[in-house]
């Protein structure tokens, strides 16, 4: 007699207990097994590199080490794209790996389905985000430290270069959601290579420029943080909007809802799906709304209140100074320059140490302007004061705009006013430009350094805050050979000839002699 056994087979206890948290675990994994994959990668490796490289090396000498926190900030913006491109090409290749080595059927078996793998990619994102995060800080940190840091930067404006890099990550995973083919991206980085080289690059006043990850404005000049006026939250807004929209529009690309999950009961199974597409669907209408939220509010323009300070600013700065006394001159700076005061009294303070005993003491206003009005990208010249006995000094300091600043205080000292000084064309010029370079350091660099061509013979245009001053070649003959004489030798004939030298009067040969040079072979013929 036959006994006929009959078997019971239970399902694998992991598939059975495979719920939300055991996925979510699963994802978490997923997603620092990727995170490390893509930091290692070799793109993201180079770009990295490359980023912290120039940073370090940029920043050593930044601002010639007078840095305006406002200017800093977004000097921070442009250089983590090189790592968001790279993270774009690395992300898709990831999501796209199974497909290329033909692993996909393998992930049924798994407790993940497609929109989970999807989110872990996403999240593997985040440690790159934060590493340039943390070297924006650092590259921000470091210019707030030197001394001499003076301003106010932004957080919105320094949320900027990690969100770029988060974008760009994002749209890597969604065109790997879109397009299963691995030469997709890197087509893409090809185009938008190609773009920002030969693209037209839309205009200050154009709105559409805020729609690119970084909108970048620069100029010679600082403006006061106040009257920047730029949507620096707002823009970050509209940047964290986009990023979010691909992640969730890359997510619902994935062939799978939110709430569905493998061995669930056909009812169960069809309500997660319809809820978590809800909320999925739910979510990226909130992420495109926040997306057009910051979009519209960035490209508002210049506010009214704005360009009413600007004006202030440009016209009357006075209104707006607090000035301090030292040593008989008074140093006039808007709120945020006050500690710089320092430094151009040092400067004053050298210049007044050579000039005449007529002049020594005589008491002078240094005034700190700037040309607003023409807002961030704006170059215009200044045009100098007339009141006497008054010097202009702008809003960046350091570097060439050292001895700039002391030709302009020479040249009030010599000729009583700054709009007479920039008229200069006879033999004062000489000793103005020896006041103003014989105390420093390295005179002759610095004469080189304040002429527009960077010479130190033949004629040039003397760079300045306000109106450039013209040296002849004969100016530039004499000025060389006594910046290489002994100060003191000089110094003591300056002194004596103190008011023949100053007069109007003065020709570029009696100069000369009154300094004990010979007359130059050089032209005396001032440019036009």
């Amino acid at each position: 007699m036959t006994t006929t056994t009959t078997a019971t087979v239970t399902p694998p206890a992991a598939t059975a207990s495979a719920g939300p948290r055991a996925s979510w675990t699963a994802v978490l994994a997923l997603a620092g097994f990727e995170a490390r994959r893509l930091l290692t990668r070799l793109p993201v490796l180079i770009a990295f590199a490359v980023y912290i490289g120039w940073t370090v090396w940029r920043t050593r000498t930044s601002f010639a080490g007078f840095p305006a926190l406002q200017d800093a900030d977004r000097a921070t913006q442009t250089a983590p794209l090189l790592v968001g491109l790279a993270v774009l090409l690395s992300a898709n290749q990831a999501v796209l790996r199974s497909r290329r080595y033909d692993t996909e059927r393998h992930f049924a078996v798994l407790v993940l389905p497609p929109w989970r793998r999807t989110v872990a990619h996403l999240l593997s994102l985040v440690p790159a985000v934060l590493l340039v995060a943390a070297c924006v800080g650092g590259q921000f940190g470091w210019e707030a430290l030197k001394p001499g840091a003076v301003g106010n930067g932004s957080p919105g404006e320094l949320l900027v270069g990690p969100l770029s890099v988060l974008l760009l990550g994002t749209f890597g995973v969604l065109l790997a959601r879109l397009f299963a083919s691995a030469f997709a991206a890197p087509l893409l980085l090809v185009v938008l290579l190609f773009s920002s080289l030969f693209a037209a690059v839309p205009q200050d006043d154009d709105a559409s420029r805020w729609l690119m990850p970084v909108v970048g404005e620069y100029s010679t000049r600082t403006l006061p943080s106040e009257l920047l006026d730029r949507p620096a939250a707002w823009h970050a807004l509209y940047l964290a909007g986009l990023a979010l929209s691909m992640a969730l529009a890359a997510v619902l690309l994935s062939g799978e809802g939110a709430g569905s999950r493998s061995g669930s009961g056909r009812g169960r199974g069809l309500r997660g799906r319809f809820v978590g597409n809800w909320s999925v669907h739910a979510g990226l209408a909130g992420a495109v709304a926040l997306t057009l939220l910051g979009a519209a509010m960035q490209t508002g323009g210049v506010s009214a209140q704005t360009e009413k300070a600007r004006i202030r600013y440009s016209t009357v700065p006075q209104d707006l100074q607090k000035c301090v006394e030292r040593d008989g001159t008074s140093y006039c700076a808007f709120p945020e320059w006050t500690p710089r005061t320092d430094d151009w009294a040092e400067v004053v303070g050298q210049v007044r140490s050579l000039a005449g005993d007529a002049v020594r003491d005589r008491p002078l206003v240094v005034r700190q302007r700037v040309e607003a009005r023409y807002g961030l990208t704006g170059d215009a010249a200044m045009p100098p004061l007339t009141d006497p006995n008054q010097v202009s000094v702008g809003t960046t300091w350091g570097g060439n705009r050292v001895p700039e600043f002391a030709v302009a205080v020479a040249g009030v000292l010599v000729t009583g006013k700054e709009a007479e000084a920039g008229a200069l064309c006879d033999g004062r010029l000489v000793t103005v430009m020896w006041l103003a370079l014989a105390g420093r350091s390295d005179p002759l660099s610095d004469l080189s350094d304040i002429r527009l061509d960077d010479s130190t013979s033949g004629s040039a245009i003397v760079v300045s805050e306000t109106e450039p001053l013209s040296m002849t070649a004969a100016h530039t003959e004499l000025v060389r050979e006594l910046l290489v004489r002994p100060r003191e030798e000089t110094g003591a004939k300056v002194t004596a000839n103190w008011a023949e030298l100053t007069s109007p009067k003065v020709t570029t040969d009696r100069t000369a002699q009154l300094l004990g040079l010979d007359a130059p072979e050089e032209a005396d013929e001032c440019l036009e």
